[in-house]
């Protein structure tokens, strides 16, 4: 297939006839809409078209492909050095369509699919665009940079009639799915509380990633990549370092959180929490970044009909030079789980019905005649077959070898698509249940208050205002009284 600008301009011609009748809102100048004209069987290919070519865009291509029948058409990138590796890395067999403009992507009826792997604020943009183009979309995590733009997003996926996977790829590794099932079994009894480190102490993994030499306004779309953000100077590392920034991205809570809450609510069924607060600060990563490099937050789980009340604390840290904690436990009233992306290990300890006496307790503070009756009364109630608690067991599970649960996602979101599902494991309404807990933790570190939600009606909830109007009409009978 030819890729060069011409041919595009064709097929851009003839495919724009079809939708010259329709009226469609077009946010930031963009094009008529395109339907999707290909068809999909199960024995076709699935045509996918890359929307964002860094670190993240290369890795979700890779693993994209991994799955049988699939074919890559084209990426857009706003660095023309990331579309010239694309050509090298994707494109040895055939020409590789490349462009700065992600709308070229959508208005392509040679795509079937799109992966949106840009920077977080241009997550909801991108997708609403491509579901209104006919596209699937795969989006990477966290769907949304702001809690107000869920709801567009998900509304736009329902009306499209579209598959959509956000991607948060462990849930669909074997060590998930194998914690899930222990929890779905009882076998840690009722939850109480979930506890999720994530520590790194490296300049990458602090994300100082390499600056290309080249980088300039020639080389970098700059106008294009600010979007709706506040308007800056050309800034390099703002371009390749953007998770530094909150005006691009989400910070340690949309990066690393949101894998923890996926992962647990995937673990656990639940909806979300009702009560989020974070703390942190910029320890260490001191290089102009407006995000901190240590957080801790605390979640309130409420109880459903799917698992108890439950707190869960998330911690990061960028500057741990100790041991390198990267663990997720669930702890319940029988045991506890503790799992990576890879293993896991579940202990089993129950105590028995009897609870015991002597030793550091009030017993020896009674008076002999008071031991002798509260020992009698103690035994006709508790028989020795209840004052014994069950062996401790401990159950490691270590997913194979060939466990590769980034192509696994893909594949889910391939099979949906294949079959006209909206089905996906990770759909819009889990993405933003999963996202909107992160992007809570950011608000309350720079707002500096507890956030309240609901997660039910994925709404934030303001306590403060339904308390106003209560205190205003008691303010006015009290005046009343006195006049």
């Amino acid at each position: 297939m030819q890729s060069n600008r011409r041919t595009f301009i064709k097929s851009l011609s003839a495919a724009s006839a079809l939708v010259a009748t329709e009226s469609i809102a077009r946010p930031f100048g963009m094009p008529a809409y395109i339907p999707n004209l290909m068809k999909i069987s199960p024995n076709d290919k699935i045509r996918i078209a890359t929307i964002g070519m860094g670190i993240q865009g290369n890795f979700d291509t890779q693993a994209a492909l991994r799955n049988p029948d699939i074919e890559l058409v084209g990426v857009a990138d706003l660095y023309t050095g990331r579309l010239e590796h694309a050509k090298t890395a994707f494109g040895k067999d055939k020409e590789l369509f490349t462009t700065r403009d992600y709308r070229e992507i959508l208005a392509r009826p040679d795509v079937d699919a799109v992966l949106v792997v840009t920077p977080d604020h241009w997550h909801d943009h991108i997708t609403i665009a491509a579901l209104k183009a006919g596209k699937h979309v795969y989006c990477e995590k966290p769907m949304v940079q702001h809690l107000n733009e869920g709801k567009a997003v998900i509304d736009a996926w329902k009306k499209s009639g579209k598959t959509m996977q956000v991607g948060s790829q462990r849930i669909s590794s074997a060590a998930f799915k194998e914690a899930k099932r222990l929890v779905e079994a009882g076998d840690i009894g009722q939850i109480n509380y979930i506890e999720s480190n994530s520590d790194r102490f490296n300049a990458i993994g602090a994300w100082q990633y390499s600056i290309p030499t080249d980088a300039s306004t020639q080389t970098v779309d700059w106008d294009r990549f600010l979007g709706d953000a506040p308007k800056h100077a050309f800034d390099a590392k703002r371009f390749f370092r953007w998770r530094n920034y909150k005006d691009y991205g989400t910070g340690v809570a949309g990066d690393l959180f949101i894998h923890l809450i996926t992962g647990v609510h995937y673990v656990t069924n639940t909806l979300g929490p009702t009560r989020i607060y974070s703390s942190g600060n910029l320890a260490y990563w001191k290089d102009g970044r407006d995000v901190p490099d240590i957080m801790a937050c605390i979640m309130d789980y409420p109880k459903t009909d799917q698992h108890e009340a439950f707190q869960m604390v998330l911690r990061v840290n960028f500057a741990n030079a100790g041991k390198i904690n990267d663990v997720t436990r669930i702890i319940g009233n029988e045991g506890q789980i503790e799992f990576s992306e890879n293993n896991l290990i579940m202990t089993k300890k129950k105590l028995p019905v009897a609870p015991g006496y002597g030793g550091y307790d009030s017993f020896f503070t009674f008076t002999e005649p008071v031991q002798q009756e509260f020992t009698r009364q103690y035994d006709a109630q508790y028989p020795p077959d209840t004052r014994k608690a069950e062996p401790v067991k401990e159950v490691k599970f270590e997913a194979p070898k060939d466990d590769d649960a980034h192509a696994k996602h893909f594949a889910d979101f391939f099979d949906n698509v294949r079959r006209g599902s909206q089905g996906t494991l990770e759909d819009p309404v889990f993405g933003f249940r999963a996202a909107a807990p992160v992007l809570a933790c950011n608000e309350s570190y720079f707002d500096q208050k507890v956030v309240h939600w609901d997660p039910v009606t994925m709404i934030q909830k303001n306590p403060a205002a339904k308390a106003a109007p209560k205190k205003t009409i008691a303010s006015q009978k009290a005046a009343s009284k006195k006049a």
